[in-house]
Protein backbone atom coordinates (compact mmCIF):
# COMPACT_ATOMS: atom_id res chain seq x y z
CA UNK A 1 0.00 0.00 0.00
CA UNK A 2 3.02 2.17 1.35
CA UNK A 3 6.50 2.21 -0.49
CA UNK A 4 9.35 4.54 -0.14
CA UNK A 5 11.99 3.69 -2.34
CA UNK A 6 15.51 5.73 -1.70
CA UNK A 7 14.24 9.05 -0.29
CA UNK A 8 16.35 11.83 0.63
CA UNK A 9 14.83 14.52 2.73
CA UNK A 10 16.56 17.97 4.12
CA UNK A 11 15.75 20.51 6.54
CA UNK A 12 17.12 23.43 5.39
CA UNK A 13 20.78 22.01 4.46
CA UNK A 14 20.88 19.29 7.10
CA UNK A 15 20.57 15.90 5.29
CA UNK A 16 18.05 14.02 7.64
CA UNK A 17 17.05 11.22 5.56
CA UNK A 18 19.45 9.25 3.62
CA UNK A 19 18.36 6.59 0.38
CA UNK A 20 15.75 5.40 2.90
CA UNK A 21 13.48 2.79 1.57
CA UNK A 22 10.65 0.47 3.49
CA UNK A 23 7.16 -1.39 2.36
CA UNK A 24 3.96 -1.24 4.17
CA UNK A 25 1.70 -3.81 2.97
CA UNK A 26 -2.22 -3.46 2.86
CA UNK A 27 -3.60 -4.84 5.83
CA UNK A 28 -0.17 -4.78 7.69
CA UNK A 29 0.61 -2.95 10.90
CA UNK A 30 4.35 -1.94 10.30
CA UNK A 31 6.31 -0.20 13.54
CA UNK A 32 8.99 2.07 12.95
CA UNK A 33 11.47 2.00 16.38
CA UNK A 34 14.27 4.39 16.90
CA UNK A 35 15.68 6.58 19.85
CA UNK A 36 14.54 10.60 19.65
CA UNK A 37 15.71 12.91 16.72
CA UNK A 38 16.78 9.51 14.62
CA UNK A 39 14.02 10.75 11.50
CA UNK A 40 10.71 8.95 12.67
CA UNK A 41 8.96 12.53 11.96
CA UNK A 42 11.01 13.51 9.05
CA UNK A 43 9.65 10.29 7.32
CA UNK A 44 6.12 10.73 8.44
CA UNK A 45 6.28 14.26 7.43
CA UNK A 46 7.86 13.12 3.76
CA UNK A 47 4.80 11.04 3.59
CA UNK A 48 2.34 13.75 4.04
CA UNK A 49 3.79 16.21 1.73
CA UNK A 50 5.18 18.38 4.91
CA UNK A 51 8.84 18.10 4.55
CA UNK A 52 8.80 16.87 0.36
CA UNK A 53 12.12 14.67 -0.49
CA UNK A 54 13.85 16.27 -2.87
CA UNK A 55 14.72 12.99 -4.68
CA UNK A 56 13.80 9.02 -4.21
CA UNK A 57 9.81 8.13 -4.63
CA UNK A 58 6.55 7.76 -2.60
CA UNK A 59 3.99 5.43 -3.67
CA UNK A 60 0.62 4.94 -2.19
CA UNK A 61 -0.76 2.44 -3.64
CA UNK A 62 0.87 2.12 -6.34
CA UNK A 63 1.01 5.92 -7.37
CA UNK A 64 3.70 8.21 -6.73
CA UNK A 65 2.85 10.77 -4.14
CA UNK A 66 5.61 13.32 -3.95
CA UNK A 67 4.70 16.87 -4.96
CA UNK A 68 1.44 16.50 -3.93
CA UNK A 69 0.23 19.46 -1.26
CA UNK A 70 -0.50 17.51 2.15
CA UNK A 71 -4.49 17.89 1.64
CA UNK A 72 -4.30 15.85 -1.40
CA UNK A 73 -2.37 13.49 -0.31
CA UNK A 74 -4.73 12.97 3.07
CA UNK A 75 -7.74 12.61 -0.10
CA UNK A 76 -6.10 9.60 -1.14
CA UNK A 77 -6.86 8.13 2.21
CA UNK A 78 -4.06 8.50 4.46
CA UNK A 79 -4.84 9.73 7.91
CA UNK A 80 -2.39 11.09 10.59
CA UNK A 81 -2.65 11.20 14.01
CA UNK A 82 0.56 13.60 14.48
CA UNK A 83 2.71 13.73 17.72
CA UNK A 84 1.56 15.76 20.62
CA UNK A 85 -2.12 15.18 19.60
CA UNK A 86 -3.04 18.37 17.68
CA UNK A 87 -6.70 18.47 19.24
CA UNK A 88 -8.90 21.24 18.66
CA UNK A 89 -8.54 22.35 22.20
CA UNK A 90 -11.45 24.89 22.39
CA UNK A 91 -13.86 22.61 20.57
CA UNK A 92 -15.71 20.00 22.40
CA UNK A 93 -15.05 16.18 21.82
CA UNK A 94 -18.25 15.91 19.33
CA UNK A 95 -16.82 18.70 17.37
CA UNK A 96 -13.54 17.28 16.82
CA UNK A 97 -14.62 14.02 15.61
CA UNK A 98 -17.31 15.97 13.41
CA UNK A 99 -14.83 18.55 11.64
CA UNK A 100 -12.70 15.53 10.40
CA UNK A 101 -15.73 13.49 9.33
CA UNK A 102 -15.57 12.07 5.35
CA UNK A 103 -17.13 9.31 3.52
CA UNK A 104 -19.29 8.41 6.63
CA UNK A 105 -22.28 7.14 5.19
CA UNK A 106 -21.19 4.17 3.49
CA UNK A 107 -21.66 0.85 5.01
CA UNK A 108 -19.18 -0.22 7.32
CA UNK A 109 -17.41 3.48 7.36
CA UNK A 110 -16.35 5.20 10.48
CA UNK A 111 -18.47 7.45 11.64
CA UNK A 112 -20.00 8.67 15.32
CA UNK A 113 -21.51 5.96 16.21
CA UNK A 114 -19.42 3.41 15.37
CA UNK A 115 -16.00 5.66 17.40
CA UNK A 116 -18.47 5.80 20.04
CA UNK A 117 -18.30 2.44 19.96
CA UNK A 118 -14.79 1.91 20.18
CA UNK A 119 -13.81 4.40 22.47
CA UNK A 120 -17.06 4.78 24.51
CA UNK A 121 -14.91 7.19 27.07
CA UNK A 122 -14.89 9.45 24.19
CA UNK A 123 -19.13 9.30 24.34
CA UNK A 124 -19.10 10.31 28.11
CA UNK A 125 -16.87 13.33 27.23
CA UNK A 126 -18.48 13.85 24.31
CA UNK A 127 -19.58 17.80 25.01
CA UNK A 128 -16.52 18.51 27.13
CA UNK A 129 -13.61 20.83 25.22
CA UNK A 130 -10.77 19.00 23.95
CA UNK A 131 -8.37 20.99 26.60
CA UNK A 132 -10.61 19.28 29.77
CA UNK A 133 -9.82 15.64 28.88
CA UNK A 134 -6.97 13.78 30.52
CA UNK A 135 -3.70 13.00 28.18
CA UNK A 136 -4.84 9.41 27.60
CA UNK A 137 -8.14 10.57 26.42
CA UNK A 138 -6.83 13.41 24.00
CA UNK A 139 -4.93 10.48 22.60
CA UNK A 140 -7.82 8.34 21.88
CA UNK A 141 -9.60 11.69 20.77
CA UNK A 142 -7.02 12.37 18.33
CA UNK A 143 -7.03 8.57 17.03
CA UNK A 144 -10.79 8.58 16.76
CA UNK A 145 -10.57 12.16 15.04
CA UNK A 146 -8.48 10.13 12.03
CA UNK A 147 -10.66 7.44 11.52
CA UNK A 148 -13.38 9.74 11.73
CA UNK A 149 -11.82 10.87 7.91
CA UNK A 150 -11.87 6.92 6.60
CA UNK A 151 -8.52 6.56 5.95
CA UNK A 152 -6.89 2.91 4.01
CA UNK A 153 -3.87 3.76 6.14
CA UNK A 154 -3.27 5.23 9.22
CA UNK A 155 -0.41 6.47 10.27
CA UNK A 156 0.44 7.58 14.01
CA UNK A 157 3.43 9.73 15.41
CA UNK A 158 4.73 8.49 18.64
CA UNK A 159 0.85 8.36 20.60
CA UNK A 160 2.68 6.48 23.64
CA UNK A 161 4.06 10.07 24.16
CA UNK A 162 3.86 11.23 27.68
CA UNK A 163 1.51 8.88 28.93
CA UNK A 164 1.40 6.74 31.92
CA UNK A 165 2.17 3.32 31.56
CA UNK A 166 -1.48 2.28 32.35
CA UNK A 167 -2.76 4.77 29.74
CA UNK A 168 -0.07 3.33 27.24
CA UNK A 169 -1.13 -0.09 27.52
CA UNK A 170 -4.95 0.81 27.02
CA UNK A 171 -3.49 3.14 23.77
CA UNK A 172 -1.60 -0.32 22.72
CA UNK A 173 -4.46 -2.12 22.86
CA UNK A 174 -6.47 -0.39 20.76
CA UNK A 175 -4.19 -0.41 17.70
CA UNK A 176 -4.26 -3.77 18.32
CA UNK A 177 -7.41 -3.89 17.85
CA UNK A 178 -7.87 -2.04 14.24
CA UNK A 179 -5.21 -3.92 13.25
CA UNK A 180 -7.38 -5.92 10.42
CA UNK A 181 -9.92 -3.27 9.96
CA UNK A 182 -7.40 -0.68 8.32
CA UNK A 183 -3.70 -0.47 7.75
CA UNK A 184 -1.36 1.10 10.57
CA UNK A 185 2.30 2.72 10.36
CA UNK A 186 3.18 3.32 13.50
CA UNK A 187 6.36 5.45 14.68
CA UNK A 188 7.13 4.41 18.52
CA UNK A 189 10.06 4.60 21.24
CA UNK A 190 7.83 2.34 23.30
CA UNK A 191 9.81 -0.82 22.45
CA UNK A 192 7.07 -3.33 24.18
CA UNK A 193 3.62 -1.47 22.79
CA UNK A 194 5.12 -1.00 19.49
CA UNK A 195 6.20 -4.80 18.96
CA UNK A 196 3.08 -6.20 20.22
CA UNK A 197 0.67 -4.36 17.70
CA UNK A 198 3.49 -4.73 14.65
CA UNK A 199 3.47 -7.85 12.21
CA UNK A 200 6.51 -5.89 10.88
CA UNK A 201 9.59 -3.89 12.39
CA UNK A 202 11.60 -1.58 10.87
CA UNK A 203 14.63 0.18 13.09
CA UNK A 204 15.56 4.05 12.40
CA UNK A 205 18.82 5.50 13.39
CA UNK A 206 20.48 8.81 11.90
CA UNK A 207 17.75 8.88 8.95
CA UNK A 208 18.48 5.18 7.57
CA UNK A 209 17.10 1.66 7.79
CA UNK A 210 19.75 -0.16 10.22
CA UNK A 211 17.50 -3.27 10.88
CA UNK A 212 14.01 -4.59 9.49
CA UNK A 213 12.30 -7.69 10.35
CA UNK A 214 9.30 -9.78 12.50
CA UNK A 215 8.91 -8.38 15.84
CA UNK A 216 9.91 -11.38 17.55
CA UNK A 217 13.16 -11.71 15.71
CA UNK A 218 14.11 -7.92 17.16
CA UNK A 219 12.97 -9.09 20.72
CA UNK A 220 15.47 -11.49 20.91
CA UNK A 221 18.33 -9.56 19.11
CA UNK A 222 20.08 -8.10 21.99
CA UNK A 223 22.62 -6.84 19.77
CA UNK A 224 20.33 -4.33 17.75
CA UNK A 225 18.32 -3.68 20.71
CA UNK A 226 21.39 -2.41 22.71
CA UNK A 227 22.95 -0.79 19.72
CA UNK A 228 20.12 1.23 18.09
CA UNK A 229 17.61 1.63 20.80
CA UNK A 230 19.26 1.47 24.30
CA UNK A 231 17.20 -1.43 25.48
Amino acid sequence: MLELENINTFYWERHVLWDLSLKVPQGSSVAMLGRNGMGKTTIIRSIMGLAPPIDGTIRFNGEPINGLEPHRIAKKGIGIVPQGRGIFPSLSVKENLEIAARDNRREGAWNLERVYEQFPILRERSNFPGNLLSGGEQQMLAIARALMANPELLIMDEPSEGLAPLVVKQIGQIICELKGKLTVFLAEQNFNMALNAADYVYVISKGSVVWDGLPEDLRNNEEVKQKWLGV
